[in-house]
């Protein structure tokens, strides 16, 4: 639960732990990225990619029901 840890390109800081999932995908959407793929997570958790055409990619993690945004980081590659 760091979602408030890290600094994602392009998005105001983020100052909360977790966000709900619609939130964190409008700050996302309103910033131009774009969701490239998901997996399963450690944990029972939700793994999701995020692409934009000039920021670096982000890698997201969602709790288990996906409803609520624990963590986002920057991540290097393509998903």
């Amino acid at each position: 639960m760091t979602l408030d840890k890290h600094k994602l390109d392009g998005i105001p800081q983020i100052t909360s732990k977790t966000l709900p999932r619609e939130d964190f995908e409008t700050l996302l959407g309103q910033a131009g990225y774009q969701l490239s793929g998901s997996a399963p997570a450690k944990g029972r958790r939700l793994k999701i990619w995020w692409n934009h055409s000039l920021h670096r990619r982000i890698e997201s993690i969602y709790s288990a029901d996906g409803q609520i945004v624990i963590t986002a980081y920057h991540v290097e590659g393509t998903a």
